[in-house]
């Protein structure tokens, strides 16, 4: 597919609870993502937390049997707030919706959760995460100055109430 045309949309996702049979391919596409990547022990740490943690992960249906696992969202839901962790698409399915309906249900996740605001930082250079964030509503409330490492970088505060 040439780069200048646009991705089709995904319309039919599948989106559920992450397993630990999925940690080779969530593994796989975190550090596709990040320059300094969640290690399995932090992924293990998120799926063996019984009250805090969620994981979420996307797969495509059509896409393979077992069917293709292209995104993951991790989120804690703390009393009131939901707190986005880490979310991620595989580099070839980006811009195609995913993280979107990912967002999305995390955010039903934690309204079920008794959420009422949800939170997260994001690296002030990453616009398309900035742009994805503020289609869903939130908005930047702070900045935390030299929070990332490799490269060392701003993270902008979002904070989207009302779920």
């Amino acid at each position: 597919m040439n780069e200048s045309q646009p991705r089709q949309i995904v319309t039919d996702l599948l989106i559920e609870p992450m397993k630990k049979a999925d940690l080779p391919e969530v593994l796989g596409i975190e550090v596709a993502s990040f320059s300094l990547p969640w290690t399995e022990e932090m992924f293990d740490s998120e799926l063996t937390q019984d009250t805090l943690a969620e994981v979420l992960v996307a797969r495509l249906p059509a896409v393979g049997h077992p069917p293709l696992l292209v995104g993951y969202i991790c989120v804690w839901v703390v009393t009131d707030e939901l707190h986005i962790n880490n979310l991620a698409v595989h580099p070839r399915w980006r811009k195609r919706g995913i993280a979107r309906e990912l967002l999305h249900a995390a955010m039903r996740h934690g309204r079920e959760q008794g959420a009422r605001a949800a939170y997260l930082e994001v690296r002030a250079s990453n616009l398309a995460a900035v742009a994805l964030y503020r289609q869903a509503r939130f908005e930047a409330i702070g900045v935390r100055p030299r929070y990332y490492t490799h490269p060392v970088e701003d993270a902008v505060v979002m904070r989207r109430t009302g779920l």
